[in-house]
């Protein structure tokens, strides 16, 4: 693994605030594992903190930045109401809405659909902070690098800006960057210590989500020789993992939609040596780019939730050849979570409740146990039908579920929520079990 693994997060931000000379710049960003260990363990170093449609936020994390905190969200939808009841704690705080705009799923390209809102709200904030308390000008050479896991692109002059992933948008904060160039130092920042790309590659180096995943390969009965897809590659985490794991016996195609984190993927590829046995090319789950019969065996994982779950399998069927596999992990949110900590009986049972679909942004996904009539009903036999948990650990997935699970408890919760997490940690107990559906069904040959 990366040395992510080994620095966490705000160390590395640290690295590159030293690398750059800055010793406070303004932040902004999306998703909370990249700010919060920053904000709890060196304040000092944010001179305001932006916060663009976040799908959550922690009380905890936020109270002490609050005086230098504007949050920027749709205008309506579910967690926009969340963080609304969040910032009602805080009105020292800023929230601007952008008109007529749902806050969006992690892959919506915020950037390109709302350019001059959201330039004009980051900017309108930014200045009156200016104003409150000045930070001086930098000027930097307009380059880019990689200091560990992070790479940044500095670009304009004027107070530092750093922009942190916009979860996985595929334009990024690109459509803005010219108007934001205009009065400030902009420093983007990306690679595999932050953002879902971080979330993505913890997960896939994480051992239980790879039994999972291992146990559907097995399941396919992969033969050296044979080519396998996978539809929907994300950093490509799971393609190299195969590609180890293969010894490059198998030719793989890796196949995503977001050209962000295609670029990401093939980064990686790179760093780890691995480029040479993954081809990775854009195309969307619905409309595979390859000719029929062209694979022997077509995975994804944790995919078909966020597309028309049938096409997408009518494609992974279409570009199988026949007598080969098509195997899919899926997200079960029918099923309950399993959260390792001692809590009364009524929040466990509120914290492990089974997870919601967005119907809203996907109404033609599955994440439930209809996956196994889907497969049945894409033409597919002899369908292996076989739901798995996964437990995790790490401390991403903790604050990931911390900024969507504490705005919603009450003080006496959150309290027992505190003192069993403090417990556990103590012990070294905590993890948190999550469900997935799986299966592998074969392509058959056509009769004679």
């Amino acid at each position: 693994m990366s040395t992510a693994a080994a620095a966490s997060t705000e160390s590395q931000l640290l690295q590159v605030f030293q690398h750059l000379g800055l010793t406070q710049a303004h932040i902004t960003a999306r998703i909370a594992a990249d700010w919060q260990g920053l904000v709890t363990t060196h304040p000092q170093a944010v001179a305001s903190l932006t916060l663009v449609c976040p799908r959550g936020m922690n009380p905890g994390a936020v109270a002490p930045l609050a005086s230098r905190l504007c949050v920027i969200a749709g205008e309506r939808g579910r967690s926009t109401d969340v963080l609304r009841q969040v910032l009602a704690r805080f009105p020292e705080a800023t929230l601007t809405t952008l008109r007529d705009y749902e806050n969006p799923s992690p892959y919506a390209d915020i950037a390109v659909d709302c350019t001059d809102a959201l330039a004009t709200a980051m900017l309108t904030m930014l200045a009156q902070r200016d104003q409150q308390h000045p930070l001086p000008s930098v000027t930097l050479p307009q380059s880019a690098g990689d200091v560990g896991d992070i790479a940044y692109r500095v670009r304009g002059e004027g107070p530092p800006l750093l922009l942190l992933p916009l979860s996985v948008a595929p334009s990024q904060w690109e459509p803005i960057i010219p108007q934001l160039c205009t009065r400030y130092c902009t420093i983007t920042l990306s690679g595999a210590a932050l953002g879902m790309v971080a979330s993505l590659e913890s997960r896939g180096h994480t051992a239980g989500y790879l039994r999972v995943v291992g146990n559907l390969i097995d399941a396919t009965h992969l033969q050296p020789g044979e080519s396998l897809l996978e539809v929907g590659c994300g950093t490509g985490v799971l393609d190299r993992w195969l590609a180890q794991r293969t010894a490059g016996a198998n030719r793989i195609t890796a196949v995503d939609v977001n050209r962000f984190l295609l670029q990401e993927a093939a980064a990686l590829a790179r760093k780890e040596g691995v480029a040479h046995s993954i081809e990775f090319r854009e195309g969307s789950a619905e409309a595979l780019p390859f000719p029929d019969n062209t694979f022997d065996v077509a995975m994804s994982s944790t995919v078909i939730q966020r597309v028309d779950a049938d096409r997408m399998l009518a494609e992974m069927r279409r570009v199988t050849k026949p007598g080969g596999r098509v195997a899919i992990v899926g997200h079960a949110h029918d099923l309950p979570q399993w959260v390792n900590l001692p809590l009364p009986t009524a929040l466990k049972a509120k914290i492990e409740a089974p997870g919601w679909h967005d119907a809203e942004a996907y109404p033609l996904g599955c994440d439930e146990s209809s996956l196994y009539r889907r497969m049945h009903q894409a033409g597919l036999m002899q369908v292996q039908m076989f739901p798995q948990f996964a437990a995790f650990a790490d401390p991403t997935r903790l604050q990931q579920l911390q900024a969507t699970l504490l705005p919603t408890l009450n003080a006496a919760e959150t309290e027992a929520w505190h003192t069993a997490l403090a417990q556990a940690n103590t012990e070294g107990t905590f993890f948190v079990a999550t469900p997935f559906h799986c299966a592998v069904g074969i392509k058959l040959v056509p009769s004679a």
